[in-house]
């Protein structure tokens, strides 16, 4: 059998139907998403949901689809790589308290889907990370559908790589010495922000890197 190559997948609209070979079967693609997705408060899915918002924000959202084993989650108009976290103060199951806030964040080595490889250097793949927040703490109330109940903020990844604490994950209180909180509405600006900021890292580590051999050999 011949080498296979990635498929290419297409967006579906949700009226595609299951069948058996030329006979459908009376229900769809759309009822399939109902029954396994409907819950958007549990920790698999709001991850999804808190991408797709973030990929919404970006304008990059419509018309593509989710890659589920990419480097990265986004990528925008202008080529920023942008990885997206996501945390709750409340979850599906029961609590006897609020959830404690903390993004996983490590290092990772690529997978290249055309190769079907792992890249061998382990590092941050985006160039900005977005960590939302679903911050809402009423459980009759919370709607992860109403942007306003989510607070998102936004490093480039240059800030993490410099911490000197966890090198795998991130609290809250930690995000918030690092960053101010940002609505729905300014969370592209502030990726394109955080974006500039990452190149000019990028840039200054490049030019120090040049300059070791010199130093080396006066």
């Amino acid at each position: 059998m011949d080498e296979l190559g990635p498929i290419d997948i297409k967006r579906r609209t949700g009226t595609e139907l299951f069948c058996d070979r030329d006979h459908p079967l009376g229900f769809d693609l759309l009822s399939f998403w109902q029954w396994s997705a409907s819950d958007v408060v549990t920790n698999a899915t709001r991850g999804i949901l808190a991408e797709y918002l973030v990929g919404q924000a970006l304008k990059v959202a419509t018309g593509s689809v989710r890659e589920e084993w990419a480097a990265y989650d986004l990528e925008t108009h202008n080529g920023t790589r942008v990885e997206v976290k996501s945390a709750a103060f409340i979850q599906s199951w029961p609590q006897k308290a609020l959830s404690r806030i903390s993004f996983m964040v490590p290092k990772t080595r690529a997978w290249d889907k055309e190769t079907n490889r792992h890249s061998h250097e382990a590092k941050r793949q985006a160039d900005v990370y977005v960590f939302a927040l679903l911050g809402h703490t009423d459980q009759q109330t919370i709607d992860p559908l109403n942007v306003s109940q989510w607070e998102f903020f936004v490093l480039p990844t240059a800030e993490l790589d410099k911490r000197e604490r966890s090198q795998h994950s991130i609290t809250l209180p930690s995000l918030r010495k690092l960053a101010n909180s940002v609505a729905f509405a300014e969370l592209s600006c502030a990726v394109d922000g955080a974006a500039c900021i990452q190149k000019r890292s990028g840039q200054q580590a490049a030019e120090a890197d040049a300059e070791k051999p010199r130093r080396k050999n006066p």
